[in-house]
């Protein structure tokens, strides 16, 4: 594939992908992706098989916008402590980065997909279970260098943290209010401290 080919196929994520994430899959229409690229529906799909394809891209695109910052700033801690501190500290700002946005790209298309994309309900699960190993093995490697309890069990509490992390993110965007996320941010801290430290 040519750079124009490259560079054309990135624009239309670009301009599709915040469409995505805020109809979602079934009420995406082709009329809106014209729309939004100023490209023919065959020029879309010379560079995606078809709009399950283009679903996907986006979708993994959107993931990509937000996790990338999280990813910068756990590569800039040191231990596992301080990372679990980089992601309470990453989503105290996450409600601001997404309101604009259309919500969370992970629950937005997790609840839109089901039943309706596998392709794109299964690009969902990886990411999900992706974040959630990511939680597991920051708690795990703690514990192998001694930072973390042996006792703690990484699986059930990367789990347990996730899922409220994900919890909190759905109750902000419902009630538009992203004290609940800072709260649980502020819970998941003290759980850390009284539990984690050795």
């Amino acid at each position: 594939m040519s750079a124009d080919n490259l560079n054309t196929r990135d624009f239309i994520l670009q301009k599709v992908a915040p469409i995505f994430n805020k109809k979602g899959y079934a009420g995406t229409s082709l009329s809106d992706l014209t729309d939004a690229t100023g490209l023919t529906k065959g020029a879309i799909y010379f560079y995606f098989t078809n709009k399950h394809d283009l679903a996907v891209e986006a979708f993994k695109l959107n993931v990509k916008k937000v996790t990338s910052p999280l990813a910068v700033q756990l590569s800039q801690s040191a231990g596992s402590i301080e990372k679990l501190q980089a992601v309470t500290n990453y989503y105290r700002n996450y409600f601001n980065i997404i309101v604009d946005n259309g919500g969370c790209p992970i629950l937005n298309i997790g609840a839109d997909a089901n039943n309706i994309n596998p392709a794109l309900f299964d690009a969902v699960k990886k990411v999900s279970k992706r974040l959630e190993q990511d939680l597991i093995t920051i708690i795990q490697n703690g514990i192998n260098n001694s930072e973390i309890k042996s006792t703690i069990d990484a699986g059930g509490y990367g789990k347990n943290i996730y899922a409220m992390i994900e919890g909190s993110i759905f109750m902000a965007i419902t009630r538009n209010d992203g004290s609940y996320i800072n709260n649980m941010m502020d819970m998941i801290d003290q759980l850390i401290q009284e539990k984690f430290i050795l």
